[in-house]
């Protein structure tokens, strides 16, 4: 359930903190990730890593090398409710553009909706990364709404839109 052929998805540890502090502190890294290109410190990370392990997060683990390539996450769970928000983060430049992001993704997705149970999913995601959004909308992901010229980011002001796909959504398109 938690493997490809290239990759597989490992839980989150206190040990990936160190990992995680490279990944946050490269600015090419986080340019499509966070409004801020901030730098991040070791206690405002121990932060982010107590945020998001109360939720479902992995490490993503490149199958052959056994390199750490980047962290996705549900975040925010409601099991009331049924729904959560997804982060996804290829956090080594070298594997970018290849669809490890893209498997990562699909694992969690199945996992949210058959194994969790979920009834909605939803993420944002940055006017400009336009394939990220390209990709979610391969998944199903409609958009619900955008926050406009809500960051400035290269010389001008962006949007960010809220996307999320349903679990009746996601079984049809796996029809």
């Amino acid at each position: 359930m938690f493997n490809t052929d290239r990759i597989y998805l490992r839980k989150l540890s206190k040990d990936d903190i160190k990992t995680l502090y490279k990944w946050h502190n490269d600015v090419e890294v986080f340019t499509n990730m966070r409004s801020s290109l901030d730098l991040y410190n070791h206690d405002e990370l121990e932060e982010f890593y107590d945020k998001i392990k109360e939720g479902k997060s992995f490490i993503i683990v490149d199958q052959e090398s056994q390199q750490e390539i980047g962290n996705i996450s549900l975040v925010g769970l409601n099991f009331r409710q049924r729904h959560a928000e997804v982060l996804l983060l290829i956090g080594e430049k070298d594997y970018w553009g290849q669809g490890y992001g893209k498997e990562a993704f699909k694992l969690l997705l199945n996992y949210a909706f058959n194994e969790l149970n979920l009834h909605r999913v939803s993420l944002k995601v940055f006017s400009f990364n336009q394939k990220a959004f390209q990709m979610y909308e391969k998944f199903g992901f409609q958009v619900e709404g955008k926050l406009r010229e809500a960051f400035f980011r290269h010389g001008e002001w962006h949007d960010i839109y809220i996307m999320s796909l349903l679990q009746r959504e996601y079984f049809e398109l796996k029809g």
